[in-house]
């Protein structure tokens, strides 16, 4: 998939007027690009649409509009972009009580690293996680991580042919295997062009 330039991109005062049906649309295709892993772990894989979406939203916020600024945001995001290669997801923890969330969140430290995809009967796939920064200590780890799975040209192909995909965590403390649903996969296969 190519980089977003600032030619993808909605002018502000555009943005404006479109936001709610370009919102709509985009939470709509997320739909398709989710994964629970058990209650309290989810993979949302993002593609060119849902990093459009964020950079919209950041630019709209930060009310950016000169070139420089513009550039700066598409430099951030444009990394979590698949490349046809591999996948790209956020791997998101989430806590709804803040006690529960700050303990399990230092049981879970090095978990981004045991986060994996298989298609069908290849190899596991493990994330490479957090590439743009450390998001971890050694007391805790982040509830947000950003992932990427490097596929193999072999794995590519069954994943396109239509084989079964699973994903999954492998951490002493949470451990969750999981089927990825037709229509994730499909909308997956996607990226791998």
């Amino acid at each position: 998939m190519k980089s977003l330039t600032p030619g993808d991109l909605i002018t502000l005062e555009q943005y404006a007027i479109d936001r709610s049906e370009f919102r709509s649309r985009v939470l709509a295709h997320k739909k398709d690009r989710q994964v629970a892993i058990g209650r309290n772990a989810t993979l949302y894989f993002e593609d060119a649409l849902t990093i459009q979406y964020q950079v919209q939203e950041m630019l709209r916020a930060e009310r950016i509009f000169e070139v420089e600024g513009i550039l700066e945001e598409l430099e951030s995001y444009n990394p979590l972009i698949p490349d046809g290669s591999n996948l790209k997801a956020t791997f998101m923890l989430e806590y709804p009580e803040i006690e529960e969330r700050r303990r399990e969140l230092a049981r879970l430290v090095n978990i981004a690293e045991r986060v994996w995809v298989k298609v069908d009967d290849c190899e596991v796939v493990w994330a490479i996680a957090d590439e743009d920064l450390e998001r971890e200590t050694a007391e805790k780890t982040s509830s947000v991580h950003f992932l990427r799975f490097e596929l193999t040209p072999a794995m590519i192909e069954t994943f396109k042919s239509g084989a079964p995909v699973s994903a999954g965590v492998d951490h002493p403390h949470y451990r969750y295997r999981v089927d990825l649903p037709e229509n994730v996969r499909r909308s997956l296969a996607g990226d791998l062009d």
